[in-house]
Order: C-alpha cells, then sequence, then structure tokens
C-alpha cells in the first residue's frame, strides 16, 4: 500500500485515514519512554494505595477473589474492587434532574430539539452524572503492567471485570476500560481496570448497535461482526491470531498503529456473560511486549451490549499508545493512521506467541 486511503469502520461508519507515508517521519514508532516507579524514586511500590497492605488507602472494597477466605479490607486477595475514589459517576442517591432535562436527555433524536417543545430551547442543560465507577485492581503486587501477569493471572483479573460488570444490570450501559502508563490517562501505575456504569448509551454503542441491528433486518439474520469476522479469516491479511475460541485482528479501519481486536468466533451479545478470551488476550499483550519492549503503554476497551439489546456482538480493543492525537483529528474526529493494519498485523503475527 503506497497512496493513503480512506477506510470505513464497519461497526461504526467512521472514516479512518490510513497514510503510510507518514511513517517516514523519524521516531513514529518509538513509542513513548516510560520507565515505571512509585513515584517516590525507588520504584518499589511502597507508597502504592492499590498494594496488597495498603488496603486502608481506598474506599471499601465491593468485591474482592480471597481465595484463603481472609477478611475484606485486608490481605489475602487476589483480585480486590471498590468504588473510584475519584469517581466520574457518582451514585443517585437522592439526586434528581428537573423535568424538562431529564426528558431532553431521554429523547432519542435532538435534545435541544426535545426540551423546546412549548417553550424556548434550553442550550444548557445538564443533570447528575449518576451511576458507578469502580476500580478493579489485578493484582495485589506492585505491577506497573497488566503484560506481567501470568495466563492464569490473567484470567482471574478478567473474570473480576466480568463480575463487577454483572453486579450493575440496570446500568443503561457498563463500560470496562484499562489505561496503562502516563500517556495512556492513568495516573496511578499499579495495574487496574476501571468500570463505568453509565444511565445512557454512548453515541459511538448505540451508533454500533444501529449498524448491527441493520445489518440484520437486510441480512436475514446474519451477525455483522461474525461476517466481517469470517471474511477477516478467509483473507487472512489482517489476522494476527486465532484459537477455537476467539481469533484476535487488526482492523480494517483500524484508527491506530497495531490496534488489535480481540472477538468471539461465535456471536456472544455480552462480554461479561461469557467465558472465552482471556488467553488470547495474554498472548496479544505479548505481542506488544514483543515489538514495542517491557511495559507498553496502552489503551484496552470493551465494547458489550447495552442493557436491553439482544442482537450485539462484544469485543475487546487494545492498542498501544504511540502518539498523541493531532489538531487534525480533534477538530473533524477523523483519526489518522501511520501504520496501514496489514502491516501490524504481519509484525504482530510474527511476534505472537
Amino acid at each position: 500500500m503506497d497512496s493513503p486511503e480512506i477506510r470505513i469502520d464497519q461497526l461504526t461508519g467512521s472514516r479512518v485515514l490510513v497514510t503510510p507515508a507518514r511513517s517516514d517521519r523519524p521516531d513514529d514508532f518509538a513509542g513513548r519512554s516510560w520507565k515505571p516507579g512509585d513515584g517516590d524514586g525507588d520504584g518499589d511500590g511502597e507508597n502504592c494505595p492499590f498494594c496488597e497492605g495498603a488496603e486502608s488507602a481506598t474506599p471499601p472494597e465491593v468485591d474482592a477473589d480471597r481465595p484463603d477466605g481472609s477478611a475484606p479490607n485486608g490481605p489475602g486477595w487476589t483480585t480486590r474492587s471498590f468504588p473510584n475514589l475519584y469517581p466520574a459517576l457518582v451514585p443517585e442517591a437522592g439526586m434528581k434532574a428537573e423535568a424538562g432535562a431529564q426528558s431532553a436527555f431521554a429523547a432519542s433524536g435532538d435534545p435541544l430539539l426535545a426540551s423546546s417543545r412549548g417553550s424556548e430551547p434550553d442550550l444548557f442543560l445538564a443533570r447528575p452524572a449518576t451511576g458507578h465507577h469502580e476500580v478493579v485492581v489485578n493484582s495485589p503486587d506492585h505491577m506497573a503492567s497488566i503484560t506481567e501477569l501470568d495466563p492464569e493471572g490473567l484470567a482471574v483479573a478478567v473474570e473480576a471485570w466480568r463480575r463487577r460488570m454483572r453486579a450493575h444490570p440496570d446500568a443503561a450501559y457498563i463500560q470496562l476500560i484499562l489505561n496503562q502508563g502516563p500517556d495512556s490517562g492513568a495516573s496511578l501505575e499499579h495495574s487496574h481496570a476501571q468500570l463505568g456504569a453509565a444511565p445512557f448509551v454512548p453515541a459511538a454503542i448505540a451508533r454500533e448497535r444501529e449498524r448491527f441491528t441493520s445489518y440484520r433486518e437486510r441480512t436475514a439474520g446474519a451477525s455483522l461482526l461474525e461476517d466481517v469476522l469470517r471474511e477477516e479469516i478467509r483473507r487472512g491479511e489482517r489476522l494476527v491470531a486465532i484459537d477455537d475460541e476467539v481469533a484476535l485482528i487488526c482492523p480494517w479501519a483500524s484508527r491506530w498503529p497495531y490496534e488489535m481486536r480481540l472477538i468471539p468466533r461465535k456471536a456472544s451479545a455480552r462480554f461479561e456473560e461469557d467465558e472465552v478470551g482471556s488467553a488470547m488476550l495474554h498472548r496479544a499483550l505479548g505481542a506488544l511486549v514483543e515489538v514495542f519492549g517491557d511495559n507498553p503503554q496502552l489503551n484496552l476497551w470493551v465494547k458489550t451490549a447495552p442493557r436491553g439489546v439482544e442482537h450485539f456482538h462484544w469485543h475487546l480493543d487494545l492498542a498501544p499508545r504511540l502518539e498523541p492525537a493531532s489538531s487534525f483529528e480533534m477538530a473533524t474526529g477523523v483519526e489518522v493512521n501511520v501504520v496501514p493494519p496489514e502491516v501490524a498485523a504481519s509484525e504482530l503475527r510474527e511476534a505472537i506467541a
């Protein structure tokens, strides 16, 4: 591939510019340097609030794996979950939105138009950000990177993610993310995931759901992502790895260099209700270490079905954090990817265990 292309993401309809010529710029793919340390200069995690023994530094736990039956809010855990001390969403606790604002926020179309029925439009709508925002600590040991977990430890962590997602059945949408490294959005280095149980379905998720539904209607019941995956397996050029349960690809319209997507081979609506994927995720993380070295900065996120949605196909995406967003991307919402996914997949296939 020599010339730039505009590609359309099958799941969202979003456009991506794939521009391999821009990879000639110096140091595009070196990755941002990051030497883990706990902030006090010794790198041993002594002051880390997420380490075993520091349980009093966090809010009381809402969930923990305690194989030996140890008491809550003390040592003896393998994963531990608790409310985020600095939440983006907070429990309702009696907060009420104004009736007009509630009607506008609930509108399926333009909320400003909804608020103008019978009155002047309210251009500055707000409502309380109710919901739940939790931290899931992936290990009691002070490790800066999820890549340091062995397959068994990662499987325990992934099951903790799923268990906490299942704990919020009334949320309109549940978003599971993991940030690793200072450029990823992480503020503490000890490996942890975050969960947001939101009272609304984000626009990007709603758009993906609508495309799943539209495709199903046009094809008399077929699954969009299942068909995409079948074709990716047939073509092979963006396939990184596959086993009996899941496949790992670099998406056709990858938004970032070396982005990978883990997809269950059989359509399954909800990540939290499935059991597959942790072994392939471990391999994907290992491939990033092989390509970019220890402790690669990365972002990981799960797309799962909103509440009440039957036809969906969950997937887990991850991407190394190599470059900040440019003004063009911020202005247009169109990502610019300087590494064609076919090139990235080829390198990752060689690197994956």
